[in-house]
């Protein structure tokens, strides 16, 4: 027979059938009560501790990578949209965007041995200085593209992270057409006859930064033709020193086009088109520092400062390396010729020089003309020299340099007919006194 279980005073079964523990009952019995009846929901187990751990872990490690990326990754999103539309932007809106620098894109499609390894030395300066993204290429010796290598090219100079200035040796390219935004361009040209000169003897005798050097771009030039004096290539019309080789600068800014490469009328007014459509400044390397200060003005948030860099005596020590070696003064029945050959390239550099000094008296500088060297100072380091694009490309083009070669060998004959009868020409002067002043 059960006993009968013992009744407390406040009803219900008594805790302590068998009597009450040492030191009597504790107060507030009944509270006392619940808080053992919550316990069972307290207790875990090792798995659930391990579990709640993990959850804790992965939601630090995405915060962490949201924060790091400046925005959520992408299994989170995955996860908004599965577990529904409205978010935290919906109520506070969109982050605020980064403030780009007008213009955030920069493309200087820099011609060969018109200064630019000195320009380029220093935008490696001037971006750390800045922050601004320098983008250059390893391709030196292809500046004529087919369409395809146009859109693959666009492709990747669009896509660099902005602000971004995009340098290198290429003909000039038409974004738009490729449905791109269009970049600002920026370039410097020199007297065409000293351009042709600075090339000659470096692509046969390299600068002051090694002897060899010149062996390592020209490895196949032959002995005599590495030492064939200057006035035979002129003189005896050799393929390097007359057309199509000489119209060098303008395809630069007339673009991809077959037709950029043929001396004409037709590229030097696409070229000039360009120019005032799509340059910010088109410079003149025997004024570079005027250049490079009109540059400041126009882009200060690449060129900040550029000329005190420029002017640094450790910046000159190292532009002076760069320099032409082995350079000599053709004759001046030579450079008289060189001069009627290039009649477009010096149409296209007196029209750019005078836009620049245009705008020059716009900012209040003055354009200084010096005069003509007691001697020639040919040999004497300046930091103005630069790279140039070795002409490997011509072997694909042998066919079209052929044709075009035929055709302008007669245009040159009547030229330099004509200019047998220009000795007191004031131009031909001007050109001679580049040559000797201009190195």
């Amino acid at each position: 027979m059960k006993k009968k279980q013992q009744q407390h005073p406040g009803g219900g079964a008594d805790p302590w059938p068998h009597g009450a523990p040492l030191g009597g009952a504790p107060p507030g019995l009944g509270g006392w009560k619940r808080r053992v009846s919550l316990l069972p929901f307290l207790r875990f187990s090792l798995r659930d501790y391990g579990f709640c751990m993990a959850v804790l872990l992965v939601f630090c490690l995405g915060s962490l990578f949201y924060q790091l990326s400046g925005g959520p990754p992408r299994f989170l999103l995955d996860l908004r949209q599965y577990l529904g539309n409205s978010t935290y932007l919906d109520d506070h809106g969109p982050p605020p965007s980064k403030v780009l620098p007008f213009p955030s894109q920069v493309v200087y499609n820099r011609v060969g041995k018109c200064g630019s390894r000195t320009v380029v030395l220093l935008l490696r300066i001037l971006s750390e200085k800045h922050g601004f993204n320098l983008v250059t290429s390893d391709i030196h010796n292809k500046t004529r593209l087919t369409k395809n290598e146009q859109m693959e090219l666009i492709k990747n100079i669009s896509t660099a992270e902005q602000p971004y200035l995009f340098t290198r040796h290429v003909h000039f390219l038409n974004f738009s057409r490729f449905g791109g935004d269009q970049p600002v361009y920026i370039n410097i040209i020199r007297d065409p006859v000293n351009r042709f000169l600075s090339n000659y003897f470096f692509r046969r005798f390299g600068d002051w930064r090694g002897e060899q050097n010149h062996m390592i771009r020209t490895p196949s030039m032959r002995q005599e033709e590495r030492y064939l004096d200057i006035n035979e290539c002129i003189l005896e019309n050799y393929p390097e020193c007359s057309n199509p080789r000489l119209f060098y600068i303008i395809p630069y800014f007339c673009g991809q086009h077959p037709r950029c490469r043929e001396p004409g009328e037709w590229a030097l007014e696409r070229a000039k088109l360009n120019v005032n459509e799509n340059f910010l400044l088109v410079g003149i390397l025997e004024e570079l520092e005027d250049v490079l200060l009109l540059l400041e003005r126009f882009l200060p948030h690449y060129f900040k400062g550029v000329l005190s860099i420029y002017k640094d005596p450790e910046h000159r020590k190292l532009g002076n390396m760069t320099v032409t070696v082995k350079k000599t003064v053709p004759s001046p029945e030579a450079v008289q010729i060189l001069y009627q050959r290039m009649r477009y390239e010096y149409e296209f550099y007196h029209y750019v020089k005078e836009q620049f000094h245009l705008l020059k008296r716009k900012f209040g500088l003055k354009s200084h003309v010096s005069r003509p060297p007691l001697r020639p100072q040919f040999f004497i380091p300046t930091p103005l020299e630069t790279e140039e694009p070795i002409d490997d490309e011509n072997q694909d083009d042998e066919k079209w340099l052929e044709d075009i070669y035929k055709r302008n060998q007669q245009v040159s004959l009547e030229f330099f007919l004509r200019s047998l009868k220009l000795d007191g020409s004031q131009d031909i002067k001007q050109v001679i006194w580049n040559l000797s002043s201009v190195h």
